[in-house]
């Protein structure tokens, strides 16, 4: 299985400066991501080391991850949009 990056700057790299701009200044954003990189390191650690987890589980944690990103861009949007 193959371990893809899921850094935010890597998948939305038109949003590079606001996303540094808002990691700085909106506190929830800053938040979010630091879940979103949380959640994103342990997911690429139990893939890399091919750790044993319950596939439920697995699934929860990329569930999980989707759903932090969808909230990060749909901020990244709209803070575009002012």
């Amino acid at each position: 299985m193959g371990v893809s990056n899921h850094e935010l700057h890597h998948d939305f790299p038109q949003y590079s400066d606001l996303i540094d701009h808002l990691s700085e200044h909106d506190g929830h954003f800053k938040k979010q991501l630091k879940e979103y990189a949380a959640l994103d390191k342990e997911i690429q650690t139990l893939e890399k080391q091919n750790l044993p987890v319950s596939d439920e589980n697995f699934i929860q944690m990329k569930t999980d991850r989707a759903h932090l990103k969808d909230q990060l861009h749909n901020s990244l949007v709209k803070a575009a949009e002012k």
